[in-house]
């Protein structure tokens, strides 16, 4: 929803979280490889629990990339009112 108070060429930084994320898979995994060598379960439960996250943002990200660019209103379309919560 658009309210005015936004920059109007913002846009969200998706490379830079493809990125992070393949950096924060790659680091995970090879966290839980290591733990679970070393027999410390608990730690490689925690970093395959994270491998999870990871790899779900990183489909994600993926999934918005793949959308492309979506309608931005110009200049000369007024914002929205902000909805009003009912009484």
């Amino acid at each position: 929803m658009r309210t005015g108070s936004e920059p109007v060429t913002a846009r969200s930084a998706l490379r830079l979280r493809f990125w992070l994320s393949v950096w924060g898979v790659a680091w995970t995994v090879f966290g839980t490889a290591a733990f679970a060598l070393t027999d410390r379960p608990g730690w490689a439960l925690a970093c395959g629990l994270l491998w999870l996250v990871m790899t779900v943002d990183l489909i994600i990200v993926i999934r918005h990339i793949r959308r492309g660019p979506h309608y931005q209103p110009g200049r000369d379309v007024p914002p929205y009112l902000p909805p009003r919560d009912p009484p």
